[in-house]
């Protein structure tokens, strides 16, 4: 979730704003909760640094953690979410999400993808399903303009990449799951093969783009 405040917050305002919306405090009915706020200024414009007032993660099955300093985090998964919100986020109260978030640079976003892309290789603090549907919204990213569901972009990349097609379709029956607890794994080296084919065509994008 992304919030866009329009007024400075001052003394103890978002340290209270973290401890009032943290699980169990205020009970969290899905695995986790994913909270940035941002200032009006910073959100309005394109950016490729993290630039976040609070960030907030909480839940049953998320790690706790409260961040004030957006320097102490990796900027690509914040580049990534503004590029998704300004695409495709739905408004719960405000303006609507294009007018508040601003889209970053398209250079400034593949090279977050490529630092996602390098996370996810190592594969530390993520489920097998998630690095792999990850990957194909990365390529459908890059083929499109546009962010899609992870359903969609693995659906489309099987269609399109048939000796992916039995590791995708695997990433999806996990993802569907109930339970997030209970991801299936998958083979380590036909995940690695996929990402390293991510990696590729997101490389490839980027050269294109910059030589024009």
């Amino acid at each position: 979730m992304t919030v866009v405040v329009d007024g400075p917050l001052t003394g103890r305002a978002l340290p209270d704003l973290a401890a009032a919306l943290a699980h169990p405090a205020l009970p969290c009915p899905a695995a986790g909760l994913e909270l940035v706020v941002y200032g009006e200024d910073f959100a309005a414009r394109p950016s490729g640094e993290a630039g976040y007032l609070l960030d907030l993660n909480t839940g049953p099955l998320l790690t706790d953690r409260v961040s004030l300093d957006p320097t102490e985090s990796l900027a690509f998964w914040y580049v990534i979410d503004r590029s998704v919100a300004h695409q495709a986020g739905r408004v719960l109260y405000g303006r609507p999400a294009p007018e508040a978030i601003a889209e970053p640079a398209r250079a400034d976003v593949l090279s977050a993808i490529r630092a996602s892309v390098r996370e996810h290789s190592a594969g530390e603090g993520h489920l097998a399903d998630n690095r792999v549907l990850n990957g194909c919204r990365s390529v459908q990213f890059c083929r499109t303009g546009r962010w899609q569901p992870k359903r969609r972009a693995a659906q489309a990349v099987a269609a399109s990449e048939d000796r992916f097609g039995p590791l995708l379709n695997a990433a999806l029956r996990s993802y569907e799951r109930p339970s997030r607890t209970a991801a299936t794994a998958l083979p380590a080296t036909d995940v690695q093969a996929f990402l390293a084919w991510v990696a590729e065509r997101v490389d490839e994008t980027a050269d294109a783009e910059r030589a024009g």
